[in-house]
């Protein structure tokens, strides 16, 4: 009966349906058992003290995590950063335009979606155990609870494309 959750359902069914046509039948089917944890997740929010307030931010965080991991919106990257001058310890982000903004970064197996969040100077990432932040040419990485805080640098696009291959 919310008009602002009627629109959130349709914009999800929208980015849903864009990113299924994008895997088609994969195997095993991934982006449909994603979007199943995450409707059990919503439906969670029936015990949250502000019902409207978890099912929109829930809604919000699984729009941008449809654009980004599906690549549905532009994208920057990707960006590898060096940390702790040790080339084993690279991550490598893909920036998106979302709303809020959001970027996917690759430490070795491990990927996390974070987003922007509310900085004083610079710009700041976060997600469930991770953080991002870029403040005046110098980048600090933490990843994983409890992980210390590295500095990073951003490695020139020409080396990274050389790396890559």
């Amino acid at each position: 009966q919310d008009e602002g959750l009627r629109a959130l359902d349709q914009s999800m069914d929208d980015f849903y349906a864009q990113a299924r046509s994008k895997v088609g039948d994969e195997q095993p089917p991934v982006l449909a058992v994603e979007q199943s944890k995450w409707r059990h997740q919503r439906d969670g929010c029936w015990k949250a003290s502000d019902r409207l307030d978890c099912v929109q931010a829930s809604y919000h965080h699984r729009i941008i995590e449809l654009q980004a991991r599906y690549r549905l919106v532009d994208s920057i990257g990707p960006v590898t950063y060096l940390c702790d001058d040790n080339p084993p310890a690279k991550v490598v982000v893909d920036y998106f335009k979302t709303e809020p903004p959001s970027l996917i970064a690759r430490q070795g197996d491990s990927t996390v979606l974070m987003l922007a969040a509310p900085s004083t100077s610079g710009a700041r990432y976060t997600g469930t155990n991770e953080s991002l932040w870029e403040h005046q040419g110098e980048t600090a990485i933490r990843w994983g609870f409890g992980a210390p805080e590295r500095k990073c640098i951003k490695q020139p696009e020409a080396a990274a494309s050389a790396a890559s291959t």
